[in-house]
């Protein structure tokens, strides 16, 4: 028996050499079939992703605060605040001062032509020249400057 043995003489390079060439096969199934995982680390329920704010053309136009609630909330907040600041022996506001300095107006109100809506239209203006200059070398007509703004700002922004 012992001369059947030593006639297979295999040594330990042969042995490393065998495994490494069946292994190969198996490794490269594997990595073929990772590239699906791969792509799904951090996605799924729990991932930040989900968490992003919505930009603001997606957002639903903000509707407005009745005063009257507006009004009757601050008062809640600030009685809330002023007896927490009693409850620890600390000076309590003026909840009508106080009240009366949060819901006047801070200054004036948003206009159309502020400066935000400005750049938009500037911005918006010269994507509208850039695509009429790209229309005039196809041989269309020019559109309307003032008429395509308008209507690009109403489709972004929303009805106007």
């Amino acid at each position: 028996m012992p001369e059947a043995v030593g006639a297979v003489s295999i040594d330990n390079g042969t042995i490393l050499v065998l495994i490494a060439l069946i292994a190969i096969p198996f490794a490269a199934f594997s990595f073929s079939r990772a590239e699906e995982a791969y792509r799904s680390i951090g996605k799924g329920a729990l991932s930040i992703d989900d968490d992003l704010p919505v930009p603001r053309y997606m957002r639903s136009p903000e509707l407005a605060v009745d005063p009257a609630i507006q009004a009757a909330e601050v008062r809640q907040m600030l009685e809330a605040k002023a007896g927490r600041l009693q409850r620890r022996g600390e000076k309590p506001i003026d909840v009508d001062a106080e009240a009366t300095r949060l819901l006047e107006p801070t200054g004036p109100a948003p206009t159309p032509g502020s400066r935000q809506e400005a750049a938009l239209r500037a911005e918006v203006r010269q994507l509208v020249l850039t695509r009429n200059e790209r229309r005039m070398r196809k041989g269309l007509e020019p559109l309307d400057v003032e008429t395509e703004i308008e209507r690009q700002l109403a489709d972004f922004i929303g009805s106007r």
